[in-house]
């Protein structure tokens, strides 16, 4: 009898035809001792810049890095309120904790389960004041300043982000996409009537390339995606310990740094993702 069983996830499979390159790889970073930062870094990030459209990328450890340093670079402050919805991974509220702030939660659509825009009005306009002198939105209870959003894209699909994003700019929210889990995702914004990538929609944009994922590593990594250079300059300090060169720590940063294998491997499998999303959907449909 004919096995149609499709397995939820194969990750023996997906490796298995890249394995040569994989082993040049790895011979690679051997043979040159090049194992952190250096051109398979470089190469990756300028490689996964634009295959979001974005104009910077830049690789840390894992995801939970790449939200919290995009959180901080973004100018979240202790004890802000950073918005986000419920059903997200639990990275996304510990990265907002992390960061000095306090995550609070707006509901999701029922057909799409990321972040309703209308519920994000109704928290902003019910929850909330303005104060015209400061620029800035406050929590009624807790006199907390609003200052960022986090909508999560989910289930191959991105949220509404013209409204989101309207929202953002009407009450000065910085907005970092979380989308961990939407690689080669696009969205139709009808205000720009052209589609737009995940990652450069946002201020900054923190992607996860944990194993499971469309585009996975062998081991943790993860990436910032921004147009801003200010952002980008200030996450490169955020994940090597604060430097802005060697040696030189203008602040206190972390141990978040994207390897060059990891990165080698990222490079190679990013050349096939497009492919890989399209049979998804074909299997799907």
């Amino acid at each position: 009898m004919k096995n149609e069983h499709i397995p939820f996830l194969d990750l023996v499979t997906v490796h298995r035809e890249l394995q040569d390159e994989f082993t040049d790889i790895l011979k690679t970073a051997l043979s040159t001792a090049g194992f952190i930062g250096g051109p398979m870094v470089l190469g990756f990030e300028e490689d996964f810049a634009k295959f979001c459209d974005s104009r910077f990328c830049v690789g840390v450890g894992s995801g939970t890095d790449a939200l919290r340093f995009a959180l901080i670079a973004a100018g979240t402050q202790f004890g802000d309120i950073v918005l986000t919805v419920p059903n997200t991974f639990i990275a996304t509220t510990e990265a907002i904790s992390q960061a000095g702030a306090q995550p609070d939660f707006v509901d999701i659509e029922e057909r799409t389960y990321n972040m309703d825009p209308g519920n994000l009005r109704q928290y902003l306009e019910e929850e909330c004041s303005w104060d015209s002198g400061a620029k800035r939105a406050f929590h009624k209870r807790t006199s907390k300043p609003v200052t960022a959003v986090i909508p999560v894209h989910l289930y191959g699909q991105m949220a509404d982000m013209d409204p989101i994003l309207d929202l953002a700019t009407r009450y000065n929210l910085k907005v970092i996409e979380d989308a961990c889990q939407a690689h080669g995702a696009e969205y139709y914004s009808q205000k720009e009537n052209r589609w737009r990538k995940a990652g450069s929609m946002g201020h900054a944009a923190a992607f996860s390339f944990y194993p499971g994922k469309n585009l996975g590593a062998c081991g943790e990594a993860g990436a910032i995606t921004t147009d801003n250079e200010d952002v980008a300059r200030s996450c490169r300090m955020l994940r090597d310990h604060g430097q802005s060169k060697k040696y030189y720590h203008d602040i206190e940063g972390y141990n978040g740094r994207l390897d060059a294998i990891q990165a080698g491997f990222l490079r190679a499998k990013l050349r096939h993702l497009k492919k890989w999303n399209g049979q998804r959907q074909d299997i799907a449909l």
